[in-house]
């Protein structure tokens, strides 16, 4: 097939493998390029067909199809290279911590728990570390599963760990949100280059985490040492010996 106008839209559904109506639809958000109308007919070519192509890679990489539409309107316009937005976009995809979901029979959830003491089953499930799916269990995070493990074998309840878990997925998240709007309003500005994208995300992935561990240990150091001064810590402390006693 040449470059040429020659096919009509049913030629190009059928060799792309892509419905008519679809294709409209990509049209219509300026993710497909408008065909060559000759007389009352519209003919598609070579580049269709690869645009279709490209459409459907950036799909299958969680791209929504106005996203998509936007920028192949920024590459049309030579606003955008593609193999550096690719690029770009594969470093933005890597994962920053070796921890997946992952489902697990009983047996591996004991082994992966290293514990199995009575209704350990079910404090896991009633705290959401894991989901019980028919005979298997899925474990959202392997690693936290571990130190809530850790916790309760340091005397603190799986539910307290979860509920822990809760709060600083909240209060980082919105600090992740605030980091990202920083970092594209720095890339607008020029001031931060994404063309060596590989090494500016390696640096972003090792530097945020050392970053977020050094950060929570000088705040919960300052945090206990309020806490000690206020003498808050000696009151609970009897509190709790009383009910005991």
């Amino acid at each position: 097939m040449t470059d040429e106008s020659t096919l009509t839209i049913d030629e190009l559904a059928a060799a792309s493998k892509v419905p008519s109506r679809t294709i409209r639809f990509y049209q219509s958000r300026s993710a497909l390029m408008a065909p060559e109308i000759r007389g009352r007919v519209a003919y598609y070519g070579k580049p269709h067909l690869e645009r279709l192509k490209l459409i459907a890679q950036l799909q299958d990489r969680g791209l929504r199809i106005d996203a998509i539409g936007d920028l192949m309107k920024r590459i049309d316009r030579g606003e955008v290279d593609l193999a550096e937005w690719l690029g770009v976009e594969e470093q933005m995809q890597t994962p920053w911590a070796p921890d997946q979901a992952r489902t697990v029979t009983e047996a591996e959830l004991y082994d992966l728990a290293a514990s199995r003491r009575p209704g350990l089953l079910a404090d896991l499930t009633k705290s959401a570390i894991v989901e019980r799916k028919g005979d298997v269990y899925l474990v959202h995070s392997p690693a936290l599963l571990a130190i809530a493990m850790k916790l309760e074998g340091a005397g603190i309840d799986l539910a307290t760990a979860a509920s822990a878990s809760a709060i600083l997925r909240k209060h980082l998240g919105r600090a992740v949100d605030e980091l990202v709007d920083l970092f594209l309003d720095q890339v607008k500005a020029g001031h931060v280059s994404i063309s060596q994208s590989k090494k500016l995300f390696e640096t972003f992935r090792s530097v945020g985490v050392d970053s977020v561990r050094i950060l929570f240990a000088h705040t919960m150091e300052t945090a206990l040492r309020k806490l000690l001064a206020s003498g808050k810590i000696a009151a609970v402390t009897a509190k709790a010996k009383k009910k005991t006693s």
